[in-house]
């Protein structure tokens, strides 16, 4: 017999069980899954059976999970997140008019988004399904139709297309006075809003600094966020000098909501690169897209 009929519970007993775990009650799970309590009550006797502890306490206003009970919610939790996130992206994918695509976070909201109102507008019958993730790489798309992929632009299993260079510049609110900081000696001194970068790939300002031969160390009361939206919100806010990418600056600089510190900007030679997986065939909503998102970007 296979090992998982086996050993595991069926899937229903584990979708009410995180259902019981959540609600600390038979009733409010029974409530949210339209089950019978009855039925939910069978459900976990039956996963009880299965796992062959004992998971709940009955208590007279509902239910409290055991130790076994509690080890065992986490490990669900992050089944069924997992599962849901993964059909939920293959569906995507192979919906006949439906485009998946995979971003960062920034490119997202402060590039591609304005650009999905227009692609809307002018193709209504296509949903563009968008999937923001800070940390990712070439093997991130087998579940998406396209993504956007910062670096050099060689990817073994990837097809690729240029769409943004990454030039990376100060700014600030139009409030704060920087008439002053006119070097970067000066501009090491100012206060400036910090990137945390350490859990995925970004410019900081250490090695912005770094790019122009200067060492930088951010001060111990600096503000630091962890996510580049975070920071430039910040900065917006007028909390401080921050970095800011072309792809989300140059639009705020034009319109006079931010100015330019300096007038030095760091040219990385690295940038925004349109993917997809060289061993599937884009769909004919996909293709559209593609060509479409690549003609408003060199224009």
């Amino acid at each position: 017999m296979n090992r998982y009929l086996r050993t595991l519970p069926p899937l229903e007993t584990l979708i009410t069980f995180e259902a019981v775990g959540r609600h600390s009650s038979f009733t409010g799970a029974a409530g949210e899954l339209y089950l019978t309590q009855s039925a939910v009550s069978k459900q976990m006797r039956q996963l009880e059976a299965c796992i062959g502890v004992p998971l709940f306490e009955r208590k007279p206003r509902g239910v409290m999970l055991t130790p076994a009970a509690k080890e065992l919610l986490i490990t669900v939790n992050v089944l069924l997140t997992t599962m849901y996130q993964s059909v939920t992206r293959i569906r995507n994918v192979h919906q006949a008019n439906a485009v998946s695509i995979l971003a960062t976070h920034a490119l997202a909201q402060f590039w591609l988004f304005p650009k999905l109102i227009e692609f809307n507008k002018a193709y209504p019958d296509i949903a563009v399904h968008v999937h923001a993730i800070n940390e990712f790489d070439e093997a991130s798309l087998n579940d998406f139709d396209l993504g956007v992929l910062y670096g050099e632009g060689e990817w073994g299993s990837l097809n690729s297309d240029f769409l943004l260079p990454e030039i990376v510049y100060p700014v600030a609110h139009p409030s704060l006075d920087v008439s002053a900081i006119e070097t970067l000696e000066q501009l090491v001194g100012a206060n400036l809003v910090q990137i945390d970068t350490s859990a995925w790939h970004c410019l900081d300002w250490h090695q912005w600094f770094d790019h122009f031969g200067i060492d930088y160390t951010a001060p111990d009361k600096a503000p630091v966020f962890n996510q580049l939206t975070l920071a430039f919100r910040a900065v917006q806010q007028g909390m401080g000098i921050g970095l800011a990418w072309t792809f989300m600056g140059d639009e705020a600089v034009a319109k006079g909501e931010l100015q330019r510190v300096t007038t030095f900007e760091c040219v990385t030679g690295n940038g925004e690169f349109l993917v997809s997986a060289k061993h599937r065939k884009l769909s004919p909503c996909a293709e559209v897209f593609r060509q479409w998102i690549l003609t408003s970007a060199r224009t």
